[in-house]
């Protein structure tokens, strides 16, 4: 039998919202399987959907930088968030970006990159060295548009480009007037808001699409329903799922009773040209990153050794 620790009752209790016991009857069925006991809880009605991205826990900023029809996101972490308040760390932030826009979004390029004398890793050495507080540039990301703009947001802005949560968006369009760059933000602002997991559904992970026909399949089998049945529900509850994580069927944030792509079709006809998204980026301070939470961990270290 799987060793079932603590850490991994917490994680699957996080992503799912399932009640410990159950997660920990969950993981010892799936031996230790993480996602494959999010999938069993879900197929019992137990659990939320899975969360589309990972818990938010560390500290830093996200920088935005943008130059005519480009535009890059990076995360450079802190170890609290004190540090990310410090005029000298967001200048380090500020500074990371506009490198990225030079050179690209590859970190160990950025990292070599000249900024003067010195590399861009010696002035995150120095930064850290006169804060007195360990930092990384962990990511960094970029878009371009050949004709159209990039629209971005920064939200819990700090400073001009930075803040928790960064996004860019390229927009394809000969229209070049104000109504594009202000589709551009509105749109970068919804995906802040809604955090789709591609632009439409033929983008979307084929393995994230197996395993959610799986779970609906599984859930409603388990009730008894005829295959033909099943097979029409499935195919409905996909669309619901399409409606959810696509960014072009979700509700509009500024508009809710419309879905992003009738929001498009109200901007062209503004602009008096096409739109086509061609891509989105989306950086969340933090995410994917866990932070121990000692009074919750004892709680479940409590659960699990007890048998």
């Amino acid at each position: 039998m799987a060793n079932i620790t603590a850490q991994m009752v917490k994680e699957l209790r996080e992503r799912t919202g399932a009640g410990m016991m159950d997660c920990k009857a969950a993981l010892q069925e799936t031996a230790g399987a993480i996602e494959q006991a999010v999938d069993l809880l879900r197929k019992r009605g137990l659990a939320k959907a899975a969360k589309k991205a990972g818990r938010i826990a560390a500290e830093g900023l996200i920088g935005v930088a943008m130059e005519d029809s480009k535009g890059v996101v990076v995360e450079v972490n802190s170890e609290t968030d004190f540090v990310a308040r410090n005029d000298l760390f967001q200048g380090l932030v500020k500074m990371i970006a506009n490198v990225a826009l030079a050179v690209g979004p590859d970190v160990e390029k950025i990292k070599a990159a000249k900024v003067g004398d010195i590399t861009l890793a010696e002035a995150i050495a120095d930064t850290i060295a006169k804060i007195g507080e360990n930092m990384s540039l962990r990511r960094a990301s970029s878009l371009s548009v050949a004709n159209g703009v990039i629209g971005s947001y920064v939200h819990n802005s700090v400073e001009q480009g930075l803040g928790k949560i960064g996004v860019l968006v390229a927009l394809q369009s000969t229209g070049k007037g104000e109504e594009l760059k202000r589709f551009g933000r509105m749109l970068a602002m919804h995906v802040a808001a809604s955090n789709p997991q591609a632009i439409e559904a033929s983008g979307l992970d084929p393995d994230l699409v197996r395993r959610e026909r799986e779970v609906l399949a599984d859930k409603y089998r388990s009730q008894g329903k005829p295959p033909n049945v099943i097979d029409k529900i499935v195919e409905s509850g996909l669309k619901t799922f399409y409606k959810e994580v696509c960014l072009v069927d979700q509700a509009y944030i500024h508009d809710p009773d419309k879905t992003v792509s009738q929001a498009m079709k109200d901007s062209e006809g503004k602009l008096g040209a096409p739109i086509k998204v061609t891509g989105f980026i989306r950086y969340a301070l933090g995410e994917g990153i866990d932070r121990p939470n000692s009074d919750f961990g004892g709680e479940v270290a409590a659960l699990v050794t007890s048998s």
